[in-house]
């Protein structure tokens, strides 16, 4: 249903925000220009400076309604309206334009009409004024989810940079630990006292490389964690070895000491049994 809207004085208030509007649109005397808003009604639109002098401030707005469907997963209601504002059957042309474009709010298209009669032409102007400025919000909308992600995405570098950096020291503190290690089972296979720990050097400042290079260097420390371990392993099957070959050694001793000492000269053996008889 068509409302002519009655004429008010505009009322001074802040600027509103979030609102987006289309380009200027002229044709012989008469000019179009569009705003949309998601969430700003069409009367406050119809209210802004920028319109004040319009003849014509068409409105029209899709709003999800509060009423519930018989089913309610499968269809949504919207409360829909427009405003001629005195140009007649614009407002509907309005309606179809928020209708086709799937899109919730409210949209007022102003028109400057300078005298001079431009036909049909004017409903064409209206509605590519009205779809400008949507796509203006649908522009806006689609950057801010963008920017969104790239926020999530950097947030999401920096920790994994973090976790990366916090590795790394750890890393160097193990390799540290993981050589003098490996100097002492070398001492001890070689039967020397143990080289003093060589000083350990100061770790690069990895805040200032590049993930690349955090990259490299962390398949450079598990390379050298792996070597070091290697080492390790090998000294270490030596000395088992090397315990293995002196328990055999001790215990051919023992055994030797057990056994019974052979008689001096020709004198007879004397059976166990009849000592001490």
């Amino acid at each position: 249903m068509a409302l002519k809207r009655e004429r008010s004085p505009s009322p001074k208030t802040d600027p509103i925000p979030n609102y987006f509007r289309s380009s200027r649109i002229i044709e012989g005397t008469s000019s179009f220009e569009a705003a949309f808003s998601p969430d700003i009604s069409a009367k406050t639109l119809q209210t802004l400076p920028e319109f004040a002098s319009a003849t014509h401030r068409i409105a029209a707005w899709r709003r999800r309604s509060r009423q519930r469907s018989l089913m309610p997963k499968t269809k949504i209601l919207y409360d829909t309206g427009h405003d001629d504002d005195g140009e007649k059957y614009a407002g509907s042309r309005l309606q179809h334009v928020l209708n086709d474009s799937q899109v919730e709010g409210e949209i007022v298209v102003a028109r400057w009409y300078g005298g001079q009669n431009i036909g049909p032409i004017r409903f064409t102007h209206i509605e590519n004024a009205a779809k400008q400025a949507i796509w203006s919000w649908k522009a806006a909308l689609e950057k801010q989810e963008k920017e969104k992600v790239l926020k999530k995405q950097k947030l999401e570098e920096e920790q994994s940079r973090k976790e990366l950096e916090d590795n790394l020291r750890e890393r160097d503190l193990n390799i540290f630990v993981l050589r003098k290690l490996l100097a002492d089972k070398k001492a001890k296979l070689s039967k020397t006292e143990p080289a003093p720990p060589t000083p350990q050097k100061p770790p690069p400042d990895y805040s200032t490389l590049s993930a690349e290079a955090l990259g490299r260097i962390d398949k450079a420390r598990d390379a050298t964690i792996a070597f070091i371990l290697k080492q390790i392993d090998s000294v270490e099957e030596q000395l088992k070895i090397i315990e293995a070959l002196e328990n055999d050694a001790t215990q051919d001793s023992v055994r030797d000491d057990e056994k019974e000492p052979e008689p001096v000269g020709d004198a007879p053996r004397t059976p166990a049994k009849d000592r001490g008889s």
